[in-house]
């Protein structure tokens, strides 16, 4: 009667030991998902946070997770559409600029620096004005690096559909880049 308690005890510190691993592995790509989305530091953290708690209520299901990696960035995924969705805001151009200042600056003069800053913002403002479904296939598989297969299966879509979005995603942002680039 006394091993019943022992095996719980050490399924229990097998699952917190798989939840610390989920952490710890992919913390850094569930938030990298949430702010090119949110474009706000704190509701990406919050919605990382989220997406772990759901993880923890749902631990007993841990061992039927095919891929760990998709799993959890449709998780994460579906609760910044849903922050989205009741904010009904989009990200400010100040969001866009300060992402474009966290851009690596290594070996780079100040003149360069200003220039693939410039460069970079152009290209974050390009990708904000994607009609949605193009943008969100654009983000999951340039920013995220995901695979058609994965995306398709984080937005519950057909692989062809992510092919044919991604597809336009890119056609739109080479006509606005070049347009851009033009204005100059």
């Amino acid at each position: 009667m006394a091993e019943k308690p022992v095996q719980e005890d050490a399924r229990h510190d097998a699952t917190e030991e798989a939840l610390a691993a989920l952490v710890s592995q992919y913390a850094g790509t569930l938030y990298r998902v949430a702010y090119s989305v949110l474009r706000n530091t704190a509701d990406s953290e919050d919605a990382v946070q989220e997406a772990f708690l759901r993880v923890l209520r749902h631990r007993d299901t841990l061992h039927e997770v095919r891929d760990q990696r998709v799993w959890l960035v449709r998780i994460v995924w579906n609760i910044v559409l849903d922050r989205k969705r009741r904010a009904k805001t989009r990200p400010e151009t100040d969001d866009v600029a300060e992402l474009a200042r966290v851009l690596p600056a290594d070996g780079l003069s100040a003149e360069e620096r200003a220039a693939a800053a410039q460069h970079h913002a152009q290209v974050l403002g390009c990708v904000e004005t994607l009609p949605a479904k193009e943008r969100e296939v654009l983000m999951l598989s340039a920013f995220q690096e995901l695979s058609s297969v994965e995306i398709a299966e984080v937005l519950g879509i057909t692989e062809s559909s992510v092919r044919s979005r991604l597809f336009r995603a890119r056609n739109l942002m080479a006509e606005l880049l070049n347009h851009s680039r033009n204005l100059r």
